[in-house]
């Protein structure tokens, strides 16, 4: 009966069922004053078994006669099944490091008022009760819960000494430390000054997601890219710094499956399944050219209703209805399209295409981010990332850039760590851009190209404005955090739907390197993006000349 502690990650949970409670028995010898009243009566005890309580070997204390059930007088519970696993199994599951450890999941049982406290991919802490059953030749140890409470591991919410000063040094540039951390950002994967954007989308979309109940958001990325092994190796890379990440594999399942409860009467059993289990966290999908049609409309589904369905065959689990459950899919999801298998017309670096391989075009829409990495395809970029390879192979451990800040992978889990639990607020001047670029878009695209821009985009450009915010560690969304909203969102919506009268390059945020000159041309070309977005938004969006001045 000692009590025991368990804090863990629920995998796995059961429809709620019934128990016994309580249960009257009387002495099948009539001639026995046990015969009737209330004599014998067994209730269930905290860890004790159901056989505990009502079984057919119980006996009379008074004649030693075998006792019978009054069934008329059984008291009936619920009662529901819980997989609680070590949060520390999710490790295994980012598929970054190799590890023998081996993490065994424990069953507890919830009663009467804790069923349905506890959800399918969330944290708990649990005290209550163990239970051995000895069912030859297995014993089972098991939990019976008596406090459930929502758990939440805490991480040491500061940033590296070098990050300050990094921040200190940037100055009044709104946009100079983001850079330079997107530049430095995994130096092992990638050369610096290669796939800066796609390193700014992967941090960007690291701190903005959220999966507690007060704090809920999340930004998706979608990555087209000619080198898809460059491209993964940089996710899963950026997936051990996420406080949850669950790397996708082909044979596991994507959303949740089904099988009987061996604990009881064989009613179903729900499984997470990696979407789930990355909850709150990051859900690396891999390359999406592999996938079928039925899992590419799955993650469709899921991407746009935020939710999955689980449908449960009354007559297979023991029940008289069918029933449907849904579940929250609070993750962001990670993938990757091979362009070089596209079937229509080359991408055009400065109109755009909407093409995106082999994946379908409402797929990828569904997706808020999505960069087309170019920096393969110049042969001053394979000769950058192939020396790179060699020399990491040669010399592994060495620095290879002095020059550069450099900066462990604990100094950016902790900078992910602390820039997710910043609370920003929306400038007054953020807002208005977002808001007048949304409807110089909506009002163009509708024009030229018959194409809407549906309302998730303004959550989608405030998102991303968010993230840089955060990224860039400070609490008010400045209308330059909105400007690199934008640059982002307009060339995501370029290759959906081809570009409108604001023309922006491709790699127009963060390229190139960290000089003082670079740097200082930079903030000048970003200044005149800037302008160039406020003069597409006087244009084109109605009203807009009532905050917009001409000058």
């Amino acid at each position: 009966m000692r009590p025991v502690l368990i804090e863990g990650l629920a995998i796995a949970i059961t429809r709620v069922t019934k128990y016994t409670r309580g249960a009257r028995f009387l002495c099948s010898n009539d001639s026995c004053t046990f015969s009737s009243g209330f004599h014998h009566i067994r209730v269930h005890a905290p860890g004790a078994t159901e056989s505990a309580t009502v079984r057919k070997d119980f006996t009379c204390m008074t004649c030693s006669s075998p006792l019978k059930e009054d069934i008329q007088f059984r008291v009936l519970g619920d009662k529901q099944l819980v997989e609680l696993i070590h949060v520390n199994a999710l490790k295994v599951l980012s598929a970054h490091q190799q590890s023998s450890l081996r993490y065994q999941s424990v069953t507890l049982f919830l009663r009467d008022e804790l069923c349905n406290t506890m959800s399918i991919g969330q944290l708990y802490r649990v005290i209550g009760i163990p239970a051995h059953v000895h069912q030859w030749p297995s014993i089972t140890w098991s939990v019976e819960a008596n406090s459930v409470q929502p758990w939440e591991p805490q991480y040491p919410l500061d940033v590296n000494a070098k990050f300050k000063e990094l921040l200190k040094a940037a100055g009044r540039s709104p946009w100079r430390f983001s850079a330079t951390v997107a530049h430095c950002f995994a130096l092992h994967v990638a050369p610096p000054g290669l796939f800066n954007t796609l390193k700014l989308g992967l941090l960007l979309s690291l701190v903005q997601t959220r999966g507690d109940a007060k704090n809920r958001s999340h930004l998706d990325l979608l990555v087209s890219t000619g080198d898809t092994a460059i491209v993964e190796r940089l996710m899963r890379y950026s997936l051990s710094l996420s406080c949850r990440g669950v790397r996708h594999e082909g044979s596991g399942e994507m959303f949740a499956s089904l099988s009987h409860d061996e604990h009881g009467v064989g009613t179903a059993k729900i499984h997470a399944g990696s979407a789930l289990l990355a909850n709150g966290g990051i859900c690396m999908l891999g390359d999406l050219s592999g996938f079928k049609k039925d899992k590419l409309d799955a993650v469709e589904s899921a991407l746009d209703s935020r939710t999955v369905s689980v449908f449960i065959p009354g007559k297979k689990y023991g029940e008289d209805m069918d029933q449907q459950l849904s579940f929250p899919v609070l993750c962001s999801f990670w993938a990757v399209v091979d362009s070089t298998h596209s079937s229509r017309r080359a991408y055009d670096a400065i109109l755009g295409a909407p093409e995106m391989g082999p994946v379908p075009p409402q797929l990828a829409a569904s997706f808020g981010l999505i960069i087309k990495c170019q920096d393969h395809t110049s042969e001053h970029a394979i000769l950058s990332q192939a020396v790179h390879i060699l020399q990491h192979a040669m010399q592994p451990g060495r620095r290879l850039y002095p020059s550069l800040v450099d900066f462990s992978t604990q100094d950016y889990r902790e900078l992910v760590a602390y820039a997710q639990s910043l609370q920003v607020d929306l400038s007054p001047a953020a807002l208005k851009m977002i808001h007048g670029y949304y409807m110089a878009s909506c009002r163009v695209r509708s024009q030229i190209h018959g194409s809407k821009m549906s309302a998730v985009s303004i959550k989608f450009l405030i998102s991303l404005a968010e993230a840089h915010c955060k990224l860039s560690l400070r609490s008010e969304v400045l209308e330059e955090d909105a400007v690199i909203a934008v640059l982002l969102c307009e060339n995501s919506v370029t290759l959906k739907h081809e570009a409108c009268a604001l023309i922006i390059p491709p790699d127009a945020v963060f390229s190139g390197d960290l000089g003082e000159d670079s740097l200082r041309r930079k903030d000048k070309a970003l200044d005149e993006l800037h302008q160039n977005i406020l003069r597409f938004i006087y244009t084109y969006a109605p009203g807009a000349d009532t905050y917009i001045t001409e000058e």
